[in-house]
């Protein structure tokens, strides 16, 4: 008798979801406990530092970045390499410190950045956890392996999100049950059975707990491993001008600017470019971070938070010319479109953020389940090989004399 088509496809999708779980199943461990620990990490970072993140008010006024960088350079001896400073954390907070940032060494590392005192450029301290995290978000986006984004770790990470991508579907249409309106067949798991029953119970129910989590997890994800994937979503979601400009190569803008000068370039300052964005925006940020550009552009980032901005991704964003004091541009997050807010807000996305705390919970706790599938998934293939293990032909009696 023919098999059913359906019994079929049912089978071919057992074999990819079980060869797809036995390749990735220790790699999707990893991601997803790495990913885990850091939901809660800006929390956490700011409960572990929170006597040197502040200072008493004062009636002077704060210094201006450049004095502030300059006093700090000639109080302490960071060494040639970690003294080149990249940006600044400002805030309209009187008793916030500002947040010192340095780059790269020769070695691609970079050093731990500095709480400093606005008012006298006193160092408060480093900030505690910030090399821990560091190095638990290397491993979550791209497996320690050297070259950091630049690197292969990426695509490895973003085939491992494809894989589970598969997974997710193909164990979806596996469990289809028969009583597809029962709440109980699709939610409750059945803890009275044991062995591979429960095992099976346990990776079907809870996975569909977890499956929708874990769809926005990938999808989300995938925008930091592929450009193909990442262009395909700006494309789809922004404005057709937002989407050309976004696929134009970065250097193509700096390339006459730097063409035009003759002499060497010269070191640019904050001061300018921060005078620029206080005359524009007054007092309506609660929070700016000054980033220099790579020479010899002269195209100052700055990001701005809004005082009631709760999410990372719910910023501004200005390049202010650090020459000249001239806006370059500016992209502030209440002129975006619906979509172009949710390119904007892809990481807070990612980590359920978008939600509040309950939705970075929730989804802690969905990643923090991923062994349980990558376990109970490798017990129930195993039990499978010896279902399928014909049984040894038993002996036949000898007789006397044979």
């Amino acid at each position: 008798m023919a098999a059913r088509p359906g019994h079929m496809i049912k089978t071919v999708l057992l074999q990819v979801h079980s060869i797809a779980g036995l390749v990735l199943a220790l790699l999707l461990a990893l991601i997803a406990l790495t990913g885990a620990i850091m939901s809660f990490e800006d929390e956490i970072v700011d409960h572990l530092n929170a006597g040197i993140m502040h200072v008493a008010p004062r009636e002077m006024p704060a210094l201006m970045p450049d004095e502030l960088v300059a006093r700090l350079r000639a109080g302490q001896d960071f060494g040639q390499a970690s003294s080149q400073v990249s940006a600044v954390m400002l805030s309209s907070d009187p008793t916030a410190a500002v947040r010192v940032r340095f780059a790269r060494d020769e070695q691609g590392e970079r050093p731990n950045s500095l709480y400093v005192d606005p008012y006298d450029a006193r160092v408060l301290g480093a900030p505690r956890g910030e090399a821990f995290f560091a190095t638990i978000r290397k491993l979550h986006r791209w497996l320690l392996i050297p070259g950091d984004a630049k690197g292969w770790g990426r695509q490895v990470t973003g085939v491992a999100a494809l894989g589970l991508i598969v997974m997710l579907v193909s164990g979806l249409v596996l469990r289809w049950p028969r009583r597809v309106r029962s709440v109980k067949m699709w939610l409750k798991p059945n803890l009275g059975l044991s062995g591979r029953g429960l095992h099976r119970s346990l990776h079907a129910v809870i996975g569909t707990w977890v499956l929708p989590v874990y769809l926005v997890m990938t999808l989300t994800g995938l925008w930091y491993s592929f450009d193909w994937y990442k262009d395909g979503v700006v494309w789809l979601l922004a404005r057709p001008e937002v989407s050309a400009a976004k696929m134009q190569p970065r250097m193509s803008a700096k390339a006459p600017r730097a063409a035009a000068r003759s002499e060497p370039a010269q070191p640019i300052g904050f001061d300018l470019a921060w005078t620029t964005f206080r005359r524009e925006e007054g007092d309506r940020f609660a929070r700016a971070l000054l980033t220099l550009p790579p020479s010899p552009a002269t195209a100052i980032r700055i990001r701005s938070w809004g005082k009631g901005s709760t999410l990372d991704t719910t910023r501004d964003e200005f390049r202010i010319d650090a020459v000249t004091g001239q806006v370059a541009s500016a992209e502030r997050y209440a002129d975006k479109t619906l979509g172009e807010k949710i390119i904007a807000n892809v990481l807070d996305i990612h980590r359920g953020a978008i939600l509040g705390w309950p939705g970075k919970l929730a989804f802690m706790i969905a990643a923090a389940l991923m062994p349980l599938f990558s376990v109970t998934g490798i017990l129930l293939y195993l039990s499978r090989r010896r279902l399928r293990r014909p049984a040894q032909a038993p002996l036949g009696r000898l007789v006397p004399g044979e």
